[in-house]
């Protein structure tokens, strides 16, 4: 049971995690903070806040955890913010979908209190963001990956395991680095191919009927498009090396496709086809 539960970004992460442990009954108050006051006031009216804190200091004053939920691009100034205000007894976990950037922010700026802080990422999310989108059954049936590193205190890392199993998540431990590069593979690089091939219809003439006429297949596809560009241009910056790395290798099957259709492969196409396939088929059940 958490007491006071801060929240420093109370949009679909936060919030959804926020309405999770309130309807277990495993939280006793949450204060929210946002640095748009529209924002804490709709996380109020919402209910996924008890209390809209007027500043980083009033949120995580006397909170049992605080939860880091801002995008990638603000964690660092976020960490640097509350720094000053941590107590001995205060764990810190955030939300953030890349780990290495992170973990190098909060080693600056918390110093001797790193111990207290216990790196996670929900694999979780929907195309919509704000705190209008968040819900309570959004980590039902989701991981969530903690990356603890060496000086993380064990009893730190149980209470946001915990927390995490409360609100419905299967909780799961990986280093760092490999979180990086699985998160690239199966989330950063997707979303950019999705982002990418939306903003090429959309420059076509015809962009109106392509649109008009996309099947199924494409629709669910490109749904990921539809994520909010603040956050995905911050992912995309912070895990850049993971990320040029699957990039590299994308380009150079992408340049084999092409061949094989120009030389009217068949048999390389159907190989690859097959190939991925069964491995989609075996592993997706």
């Amino acid at each position: 049971m958490i007491n006071r539960l801060a929240i420093i970004g109370v949009g679909l992460i936060g919030g959804s995690l926020s309405l999770a442990l309130k309807k277990a009954g495993k939280v006793a108050e949450v204060v929210g903070f946002a640095r748009s006051e529209e924002t804490r006031q709709q996380a109020l009216s919402l209910g996924l806040i008890d209390r809209a804190a007027i500043s980083v200091e009033d949120a995580i004053t006397g909170a049992d955890v605080v939860l880091l939920a801002v995008p990638m691009g603000a964690m660092a100034k976020t960490l640097a913010d509350i720094a000053p205000h941590l107590t001995d007894n205060m764990i810190i976990t955030d939300a953030g979908s890349t780990k290495a950037q992170v973990v190098e922010a909060a080693i600056m700026s918390l110093g001797d209190k790193i111990s207290q802080f216990v790196p996670g990422h929900p694999i979780a999310g929907t195309e919509k963001s704000g705190p209008s989108a968040a819900f309570p059954e959004l980590y039902q049936g989701h991981r969530v990956i903690l990356t603890p590193i060496e000086q993380t205190d064990l009893e730190a890392l149980k209470v946001v395991q915990v927390m995490w199993t409360d609100a419905g998540a299967e909780v799961s431990e990986m280093t760092i680095n490999h979180h990086d590069h699985v998160l690239a593979a199966t989330s950063h690089l997707p979303h950019l191919l999705a982002f990418n091939l939306v903003g090429l219809l959309a420059q076509s003439e015809d962009v109106d009927d392509v649109l008009r006429f996309a099947a199924g297949g494409f629709r669910d596809f490109s749904r990921i498009a539809s994520s909010d560009p603040v956050m995905w241009r911050d992912i995309c910056l912070s895990n850049n090396v993971a990320i040029l790395q699957l990039l590299k290798q994308y380009q150079q099957q992408m340049a084999e496709i092409e061949q094989a259709i120009e030389q009217q492969d068949g048999d390389y196409l159907m190989d690859l086809f097959q190939r991925a396939k069964q491995a989609r088929d075996t592993r997706f059940k």
